[in-house]
């Protein structure tokens, strides 16, 4: 056995590295110094913090966080996320509120890192269990007033702006400028009296924003100075090598797509993505076109982010969606929702012909300028197929760069590190994979694997003097579904049954019964839906009727005297027989009815 290597091993799995004569003057062996950003009085009484993520871990979305320290919390973000193929009928996910409820007498505020759904959408779901201040930067606490707006709400909002400092109970936020693929998007570094947290937000270093307004590369070394007893970081991009790419690199080709065309141009981006929408528009200007706009979220967003002046566009550009026929096709850009395909956005009603004002033809040029979220692949590739049959001419992310993401590939989560000598790292804002891919690129920093932290949703962490521990306990944080008006009250065991609904349809057996005389008095109906076709397989359903007849009259013999047996009989005796008869498993409701 080569003893060296089992050596260099256990000391990059196990052992702390030796401290270096720099950390040593720096003060970062955590062994001897207090606690970053406690005062005097603080250092002796320093009790325990604890995180607890509620969303965003082992997930793309519904992102939220929680900090608890004695009589004081506060959150960061608070998600939504949109239901998956399995979710039958859901609007939307989000998180679970009770250990917030539970603790409201507590909370301090929430911080707002940026305006996307997955960090803003489940605020007004929040708002109607607990009241909270919520803090964040212009464009974002616009966003967020829209939602309200919409569920007829108000709220607490306090607006703040990159670089400033403010107090939420015993907890000390310092705000960092971040780049992001929206504007206004924040990093936070909160002093806690345990220690020390940076939290990235969602983040990529873009060194030539559209705005021109880098990531505070400056701020950042000196908070990394300071120290960092943990640090939360972004993982969506854990597993792409190298950099992502800038937000400006897109400009250039969008003016090679509008060079070769005379045909309409129709793009599909994010409403939020305003940097994005300022260079489709400053492109369409070069070439003359007018710029129609489509989805209630863009024309929202649109104003928004005109009004508060993030957005600069000549006059007479913008032209209505009804008056679109009356301009030639070389001289119009449509930008439209629906790059992930959801079922209501604008391009999915164009690409089912569904559309109020567009109709796709032949030699429409449609731009899907975004990357499938995971899980929307399947979807996505659904609304090309369907542009491509109606004669669009499509190009995608697979066939062009045309989109580039606003969260950081894996030499950009090191210079991250790099810049914060962080003392522990909890991966957020992933899947697993993701999460574990961002540990590992910690870990090939020299970080031991006992101060990385992969965690679930619901798992509580505990930091004591810049010591983080997992305590082993968890707290609620199963998803919360969205279906109308109702908010939790759909399960797991509906979920199912709307799913195999879904697969094998349903059949109903009715009969009515007295149980006073202990006679049948009517006849025995099966009714199906979504089970098969009546006319073709009659005779399954008739002989099902048999069947659910015999088990009936057997127990008239008895005066019907336990009415749940018969149910449960009749349910079994149909269920062996259409499994037998057909393979499918569809679901059986048994209504019988007392005169």
């Amino acid at each position: 056995m080569d003893t060296s290597k089992e050596q260099n091993r256990n000391d990059r799995r196990g052992r702390r590295p030796p401290v270096s004569d720099t950390q040593k003057r720096r003060g970062q062996n955590r062994t001897k110094r207090p606690p970053a950003g406690l005062g005097e009085k603080e250092k002796g009484n320093a009790g325990k913090l604890e995180i607890v993520p509620l969303g965003g871990l082992g997930e793309i979305g519904k992102n939220m966080t929680a900090f608890s320290y004695e009589d004081n919390m506060m959150i960061i973000d608070c998600g939504m996320s949109f239901p998956d193929d399995e979710m039958f009928g859901i609007d939307v996910v989000i998180p679970d509120f009770k250990y917030v409820v539970e603790n409201a007498s507590r909370l301090k505020g929430l911080v707002v890192t940026h305006g996307h759904e997955d960090h803003i959408g489940g605020i007004p779901y929040l708002l109607k269990q607990v009241r909270v201040p919520i803090y964040g930067t212009r464009l974002t606490l616009g966003l967020i007033e829209n939602k309200l707006r919409e569920h007829g709400i108000k709220g607490d909002l306090r607006r703040i702006e990159a670089g400033d400092k403010f107090r939420m109970g015993c907890f000390r936020v310092e705000t960092i400028r971040a780049t992001h693929s929206v504007a206004d998007s924040l990093a936070l570094a909160v002093d806690t009296p345990a220690g020390r947290i940076f939290h990235s937000g969602d983040f990529k270093l873009d060194y030539t924003p559209i705005d021109g307004d880098p990531m505070d590369f400056q701020k950042l070394a000196a908070i990394g100075a300071k120290g960092i007893d943990l640090m939360m970081c972004d993982s969506t991009n854990s597993e792409r090598k190298g950099f992502t790419k800038s937000e400006k690199s897109i400009g250039p080709i969008f003016e090679s797509i509008f060079a070769d065309t005379n045909s309409r141009i129709i793009i599909a981006t994010f409403a939020s993505n305003i940097h994005r929408v300022q260079t489709i528009i400053n492109t369409a200007v070069k070439f003359r076109r007018k710029v129609a706009l489509s989805g209630r979220s863009m024309l929202n967003v649109m104003d928004l982010a005109t009004e508060l002046g993030y957005m600069s566009i000549p006059p007479g550009t913008i032209v209505d969606l009804a008056d679109i026929n009356n301009i030639p096709d070389k001289k119009l850009v449509l930008i439209t929702t629906g790059s992930q395909g959801e079922p209501m956005s604008a391009l999915s009603r164009m690409a089912a012909s569904e559309h109020r004002n567009v109709k796709i033809k032949k030699g429409d040029r449609v731009i899907l300028s975004s990357s499938p979220i995971p899980g929307n692949e399947k979807t996505v590739s659904s609304i090309v197929n369907s542009l491509l049959e109606l004669g669009a001419e499509v190009i995608y992310s697979d066939l062009m760069d045309i989109h580039v993401s606003g969260h950081a590939s894996s030499e950009e989560i090191k210079l991250l590190i790099s810049l914060l000598k962080p003392k522990n790292y909890m991966p957020v804002h992933g899947e697993y994979r993701h999460l574990y891919r961002n540990s590992m690129i910690a870990e090939d920093l020299g970080m031991h694997q006992k101060n990385i932290f992969i965690a679930r949703n619901g798992d509580v962490l505990s930091m004591k003097d810049g010591y983080v521990s997992k305590t082993g306990r968890r707290v609620p944080a199963d998803p919360v579904f969205v279906d109308g008006l109702g908010v939790g009250d759909i399960g797991a065991m509906v979920l199912k049954d709307r799913k195999q609904l879904s697969e094998a349809g349903l059949i109903i057996v009715a009969a009515t019964v007295d149980t006073a005389s202990g006679f049948l008095i009517s006849d025995v109906d099966i009714i199906s839906r979504g089970f098969t076709y009546e006319k073709e397989n009659g005779d399954i359903l008739a002989e099902a009727s048999a069947i659910a007849g015999k088990v009936i009259s057997d127990h008239e013999k008895r005066g019907f005297k336990d009415l749940p047996a018969l149910r449960s009989e009749l349910k079994s005796e149909l269920r062996k027989y259409i499994s037998i008869k057909t393979k499918r498993n569809p679901v059986i409701l048994t209504v019988i009815m007392e005169a």
